[in-house]
């Protein structure tokens, strides 16, 4: 329903474009009459007042249908007789009401809930039409009123400008918000784990075993037993296992993807620049998932079978297999902003180097590289953000266990791959181990945005150097 009520009210609000454009000129041209805007401006107008009103109420209706429905519905099942201990009996209910509706319920049809689902279904037409309603009540209310203001020549660009600077603003608010949800709902459950949990025993713990938790149910276990649990949530193991593996992908991929950036961007032909470019970038359209099968399937066995050649023991799962191939899997990262990043050096720089004597391998490495480090830096930095955030990969070939070690031949795992296993399945958010999920959340944004700062600094150094 709320997708075709999408699709018609784009093609209206599109067709008025046309017809406001039409409208004003014959209107220019009928009354002798100069307009204050070009006639185009005037069909954005019409499209923005169309559109706009209608979006905003569709969403607004669709955020609180369903609550308004669920409290209705229950509090009917409730006059007919339902009994409902606490707020999950009664989301049950519902839940069932739902199926019913839906043809999907599977179990015993008692009379409460027959009605219920009779209930269901008819608020739910009454909803469905009285949104129809006022949607196309709201598109033909503001129609009429941008069409007034159209007729009487209003300075229609100064009005699209500034409905689009709201446009803008509400976005980059939006975005913002965003960004405060992610950070408080980190945060309040974090604050919950390190109520339970000692911080210092969490950042300089060595040991993580968050499993330990529930070796009972969670509801009967005091707050002294969670603190003999101390010992299970190190962080210590898992941010050296992130960074471990992550260093390995950046061997790999920092000087790969930098000196095939160097030489598409410099040296190579427009037929090989043609063929080679997409090529080096369908790497990073490949699935992760497929990169940890390759990893999982070939790799591991494949560096097993070596190091058994040579005496080594290697684990099935090491940090090596899962660093080489996470390093090729963000080359095109490196290397397509490397490329981008250098041919936007001005050629004045390059002619100024050639002009006083120096080769091009000299011109490269003195004056192109230095000019475009800011570039490189950032592709670097994304590259990194990248190796930290990759989860399926680490899982398929590095391992789950938390094993503090600088061996790549061992396996280890990382921050992202353990916020995953603790999460799986039902939880119960009132216990350590899943609230130490939010808690690794939030180390990893803070070390995260330390990065970012660090790399900033380096790239407003060097910007202010070279511009």
């Amino acid at each position: 329903m709320n997708l075709v009520l999408i699709f018609l009210i784009i093609i209206f609000s599109s067709s008025l474009f046309f017809y406001g454009r039409s409208k004003t000129k014959s209107l220019a041209i009928s009354g002798n009459i100069k307009l204050n805007a070009l006639p185009k401006f005037y069909g954005y107008y019409l499209v923005l007042w169309c559109s706009i009103p209608a979006l905003v109420f569709l969403l607004i209706w669709s955020l609180f249908e369903p609550v308004i429905i669920k409290s209705i519905i229950i509090d009917t099942a409730a006059k007919q007789g339902a009994i409902f201990n606490d707020k999950n009996e009664a989301n049950l209910v519902y839940e069932k009401i739902k199926a019913i509706h839906l043809g999907t319920y599977v179990g015993e049809l008692d009379s409460i809930l027959k009605e219920s689902a009779l209930a269901y279904a008819k608020f739910i037409n009454i909803f469905a039409n009285s949104k129809v309603v006022l949607i196309f009540g709201i598109i033909i209310a503001s129609t009429l009123y941008s069409l007034k203001k159209i007729k009487n020549n209003n300075k229609a660009r100064d009005d699209v400008e500034v409905i689009l600077k709201g446009l803008l603003f509400v976005s980059s608010l939006i975005a913002i918000l965003t960004t405060l949800g992610i950070i408080l709902s980190l945060l309040f459950e974090s604050i919950k784990f390190f109520s339970v949990i000692n911080i210092f025993d969490y950042l300089f713990g060595t040991n993580w075993s968050p499993q330990r938790a529930f070796v009972r149910d969670a509801s009967s276990i005091t707050l002294a037993e969670y603190q003999d649990l101390k010992d299970a949530f190190g962080f210590v193991p898992l941010i050296a296992g992130t960074g471990f593996i992550a260093f390995l992908a950046m061997l790999v991929a920092v000087p790969v993807g930098l000196f095939s950036g160097i030489y598409m961007a410099e040296y190579a032909s427009l037929r090989v620049r043609r063929f080679s470019k997409p090529v080096i970038e369908i790497l990073a359209g490949i699935p992760t998932v497929v990169y940890g099968f390759f990893a999982a399937l070939t790799v591991g066995p494949f560096f097993r079978q070596v190091g058994e050649n040579f005496g080594l023991t290697v684990s099935s799962e090491s940090a090596l297999a899962a660093g080489l191939i996470m390093g090729i899997m963000i080359i095109p990262y490196v290397s397509s902003l490397s490329d981008d990043v250098i041919n936007s050096v001005p050629q004045s720089l390059r002619d100024g180097s050639y002009a006083v004597g120096a080769t091009k391998s000299e011109t490269i490495k003195k004056v192109v590289i230095p000019a475009a480090l800011p570039g490189i830096i950032g592709s670097i930095l994304l590259a990194v953000s990248r190796a930290i955030g990759e989860t399926m990969i680490v899982v398929m070939a590095a391992g789950l266990a938390a094993n503090l070690t600088i061996n790549p031949l061992e396996s280890t795992t990382t921050i992202t791959t353990q916020i995953v296993m603790i999460l799986v399945g039902d939880q119960e958010f009132d216990s350590p181990k899943t609230q130490s999920a939010f808690a690794l959340g939030l180390t990893l944004f803070i070390a995260t945005l330390i990065l970012n700062f660090i790399a900033q600094r380096a790239v407003k150094k060097y910007r202010e150097k070279y511009d």
